[in-house]
């Protein structure tokens, strides 16, 4: 191998080297292959687990309405399209997708997008650019820290959640800047807890900022009826200025969506280089993404079965001893810390049944592995009562959870 390619052979060795070793101890709990899917039940080399690593929060999967309506848009229009949207990709069931996430979201209009990280990645880096400054919350989604990238604009942090640390950073900026822009998930992936939008509302409104919020796994989730971070705090629609989010997390298909103003939508039509240069959505994913919306609005049975699941699941680990940090999700964080613990705790609740993936460095930072648990509304109760079990004597094995706390402790 030639001095100049060695080092970038290294990297793949040492990362390959890592991998190997994991898969050797059988700690190795990624891409794994499913067989069957049976709501929240699956099928991994012909063993049933219990799943709580899905983001199907709302437990549409297969559901057959959706299935239905996918299967005919698949028939009258095809498995594909022509191409990019903004030349033959775009049939009807695209523009009435659009409409029913702008009605749904309550905002003048949307834009779909081939996948949720690109409509992140594409709108921050078409909006924003040069003498710009894009101001995240360090705990912000990669494919927003990438948009930011790509943007060629100033990039600052602000300390999770922190509205001084943010305030501060915005006063800074007030003169040095053109455009500002503040972005943040509506409920953060790995931790499970919701940003203060009105709060942040307010500030971006005083410094004259834009506000980009993600809500990828606060659709069907927050709110009354399941309609996202608006809802929860009951805020005016429009007053955040751009709303992100995935269609295949609660929505059961493939994609992802920007709403907002009907100006500013009609500018990523036309300047978005993940939506003019990316083939469009396959009909059969479009429909299923609408038919999903009527169908969390119309079966709002589920948005009640999951808060009760959430809540006796995060009460059920707490009481055990279990660290959940500020989770209010369906986004359950089981703080370890310790790599090796983690990895050791995962193996044994996988021979147990229960699907669940550990979190390690660099997903997030260095003595705070935790295994995420997503809590379903297809979860039965004996599913939540059975995985509460589970946890309860591997935890004892190992020592994660106390002697004290595992005492005695019925659950």
């Amino acid at each position: 191998m030639s001095k100049v390619k060695a080092p970038l052979q290294r990297r793949i060795n040492a990362f390959s080297g890592r991998v190997s070793k994991l898969k050797e101890q059988d700690l190795y709990f990624y891409l794994q292959e499913i067989d069957s899917l049976d709501g929240a039940r699956v099928t991994i080399n012909g063993e049933s687990k219990i799943m709580f690593s899905s983001y199907s929060y709302l437990g549409l999967v297969n559901h057959p309405r959706i299935n239905e309506a996918a299967n005919k848009a698949t028939c009258e229009l095809g498995t594909g399209t022509h191409g990019v949207r903004i030349l033959a990709g775009t049939t009807r069931l695209h523009v009435e997708l659009e409409k029913r996430i702008a009605e749904f979201m309550k905002a003048e209009d949307s834009i779909v997008f081939s996948s949720g990280f690109l409509a992140n990645v594409a709108t921050i880096s078409s909006f924003m650019g040069r003498g710009d400054v894009v101001i995240s919350d360090k705990l912000a989604h990669a494919s927003l820290v990438d948009g930011c990238r790509l943007s060629g604009s100033e990039f600052l942090w602000f300390n999770h959640n922190d509205l001084d640390d943010l305030e501060r950073i915005l006063r800074d900026a007030e003169d040095t800047y053109r455009g500002k822009l503040v972005m943040v998930d509506a409920v953060y992936s790995m931790d499970g807890d919701i940003a203060p939008v009105p709060q942040l509302i307010e500030l971006c409104r005083k410094y004259g900022a834009w506000l980009l919020v993600d809500e990828a796994h606060s659709l069907g989730v927050l709110g009354k009826t399941g309609h996202g971070i608006q809802e929860y705090f009951n805020i005016t629609p429009g007053e955040i200025d751009i709303i992100t989010c995935s269609l295949s997390k609660t929505i059961p298909s493939v994609g992802g969506f920007v709403s907002g103003r009907q100006d500013f939508i009609s500018f990523l039509h036309h300047t978005a280089r993940g939506f003019v240069f990316s083939a469009s959505l396959s009909p059969g994913a479009v429909a299923a993404a609408k038919e999903s919306f009527d169908v969390i609005e119309e079966e709002q049975w589920r948005i009640t079965r999951l808060c009760k699941n959430i809540n006796m699941f995060t009460s059920g680990l707490r009481t055990l001893g279990y660290n959940l940090m500020n989770t209010e999700s369906s986004v359950i964080p089981i703080i370890i810390g310790d790599e090796e613990m983690t990895l050791a705790l995962t193996m044994l609740l996988h021979k147990k049944g229960i699907f669940i993936c550990p979190i390690l460095p660099p997903a997030v930072p260095r003595k705070t592995c935790r295994l995420r648990a997503n809590v379903l509304a297809s979860h039965t109760e004996e599913d939540i009562k059975y995985a509460l079990d589970c946890f309860k004597e591997a935890g004892a094995e190992l020592g994660v959870i106390s002697p004290k706390e595992r005492k005695g402790q019925a659950v």
